[in-house]
């Protein structure tokens, strides 16, 4: 298998396994945004809490020219250390959250 479809399985199977974990308030679906195209991927939670409208995008990664981006995590899990015991290369993962100066005293990926 090449290291690309490698990368996006791996990125699926963590999804899958976050997305398994139901918010425990409201009326709120857990939702997963695969887009293999553009590879973009996503868990987005969406509905109701009494009559406050829910939509929050909890994960969004991106593979962008062999590397996964982690864009958004709003989870208390470390999504990179993660990717990393699935076998992702540490220089394979940039934390696009973080801003670009800070990126290379990360122990991961710049771009």
């Amino acid at each position: 298998m090449d290291r690309l479809e490698h990368y996006r399985q791996c990125v699926q199977k963590l999804l899958r396994e976050k997305s398994n974990t139901k918010p425990i308030n409201g009326e709120i679906e857990v939702e997963t945004i695969f887009d293999r195209e553009c590879d973009r991927y996503l868990i987005v939670n969406l509905g109701w809490d009494g009559h406050r409208r829910i939509y929050n995008c909890t994960i969004h990664l991106d593979i962008k020219d062999g590397k996964i981006w982690i864009q958004r995590n709003q989870t208390d899990r470390k999504i990179a250390d993660e990717l990393v015991e699935m076998d992702v290369q540490r220089e394979d993962i940039v934390l696009g959250l973080q801003p670009p100066y800070a990126r290379e005293y990360t122990g991961y990926g710049v771009a």
